[in-house]
């Protein structure tokens, strides 16, 4: 472990040891962030003191995304959310801007030491050590994943920075290196199985020992890791992190049945109902979005902020040694489709696929006919046949329709497509696009 005595913390500790950071952190909004003294006034709280404490954090309002964008809109570049001088700040990171607008994510030596000290403690639980050599197939350049190379320093790996874009140098570097390690997401692992394939690579002879994947649900996934796993003879673990929060925030470890929270002592987290907002206790199997408050924050601290990541929670001890809730991702709350009032989240359609290989392969879309959330059945969903077979197997596809209506309650039009077919990803998977959709509707 790399931080065995915060790892290993019992439960109870830790919540008074949060307990006093949130107070602090509380004192630090009303003093120093314009953007929460109003938030906070407009909802009632005249003051830290009125705030009370961690046990009545629900009595706070949310902190959305769009909230943080509007605000750096208005007062560019870095918003009312700002709470400290500019001039203390060593990085300015952003967002992707799938928006149009990039948000803008200032660290001060503090705020950047947090994100490396999580890195560090979520990677070396999946297994990366002093000296080994890690290829990093994740582009930094502006956007926070960057930071992830300061937890590497911590631990002490020799990181070879690569990044998505350019694969033969990827692999070229893992080959000619000697890399032991890489950290890329799923959908890249699986994208590197297909090019190694088309390029005559073995990937058993490249000697990949461990990957950890981010960025996107699906290192998790019991098909996905399957696949990387025989493929590589590598050992698969993931890591989950929100930009605005801090990198590695979950991370797996060897018992390999979730993530733990790597971020013990920075963030505190909750675990709410999307739908009502409401919180959902700490229980073996509840599900529910993940809401995390800073605690320990200069720059830009968050109060209450929803994540839109859905979880399942895992309450069973770890034989680690490591205490806490661990999760599984399962999808985003802004991913999820309602077909005639069932609630889908896309990632759940691997678990179906699961049970149909090798005829299927682990790749598809699906495609709505028209925008939006609410859906009309059936569903169109395109599915890949597995890479040995040249021909749809009789009745493969209504006995995959039924499954899917039996377990996920969605009726489905299953097309299957032969494999490689569907576009492959070298950063995160699209499981929904809408190329025939009606882009009038706002279904």
């Amino acid at each position: 472990m790399y931080d065995a005595e915060v790892e290993r913390r019992s439960p109870a500790e830790q919540s008074t040891l949060d307990g006093a950071a949130y107070a602090r952190q509380i004192e630090y909004l009303f003093a120093n962030s314009e953007f929460y003294r109003q938030r906070l006034h407009a909802a009632g709280f005249r003051n830290a003191a009125s705030v009370g404490p961690l046990e009545r954090i629900q009595d706070l309002p949310f902190t959305e995304k769009d909230e943080l964008r509007a605000t750096q809109a208005e007062s560019p570049p870095f918003g009312a959310h700002l709470a400290c001088n500019p001039d203390s700040l060593i990085r300015v990171y952003s967002t992707s801007g799938t928006t149009g607008v990039p948000c803008y994510i200032g660290l001060t030596p503090r705020d950047l030491n947090m994100y490396a000290t999580n890195v560090a403690r979520g990677y070396t639980a999946a297994g990366f050590r002093r000296g080994q050599r890690i290829a990093v197939g994740f582009n930094a350049g502006p956007f926070v994943a960057g930071a992830v190379y300061y937890g590497f320093d911590k631990i002490g790996c020799n990181v070879i920075p690569v990044g998505t874009g350019n694969t033969e140098r990827l692999i070229g570097a893992i080959h000619k290196l000697g890399a032991t390690g890489i950290s890329c997401t799923p959908s890249y692992g699986l994208y590197l199985i297909d090019w190694c394939k088309e390029h005559g690579f073995d990937t058993r002879k490249l000697g990949l020992q461990n990957m950890i994947t981010a960025a996107e649900p699906g290192g998790g996934d019991p098909m996905i890791r399957e696949r990387i796993e025989t493929a590589f003879g590598c050992r698969v673990r993931e890591s989950m992190g929100i930009g605005d929060i801090s990198l590695s925030v979950w991370a797996e470890d060897d018992d390999g049945q979730g993530m733990n929270l790597a971020a013990r002592g920075f963030v505190h987290v909750e675990l709410i109902d999307p739908q009502t907002g409401r919180n959902v206790p700490w229980e073996h199997e509840a599900q529910g979005e993940l809401v995390y408050t800073a605690l320990d924050r200069e720059a830009m601290p968050l109060l209450r902020f929803r994540s839109r990541d859905h979880v399942v929670v895992n309450m069973r001890p770890n034989p680690t040694g490591r205490t806490g809730p661990r999760i599984r991702c399962i999808g985003r709350t802004d991913d999820m489709l309602i077909v005639r009032g069932v609630n889908l989240y896309p990632t759940a359609i691997r678990g179906v696929l699961a049970d149909f290989r090798p005829q299927v392969g682990e790749v598809f879309r699906i495609r709505p006919r028209v925008r939006g959330v609410a859906q009309t059945p059936p569903l169109p969903i395109f599915v890949e046949l597995g890479p040995t077979i040249t021909a749809e197997p009789p009745g493969l596809r209504e006995r995959l329709s039924n499954e899917i209506k039996t377990r996920l309650l969605v009726s489905a039009d299953v097309q299957l497509v032969p494999y490689g077919s569907l576009p492959r990803d070298t950063y995160k998977a699209r499981l929904v696009d809408y190329p025939a959709a009606d882009t009038r509707s706002d279904a």
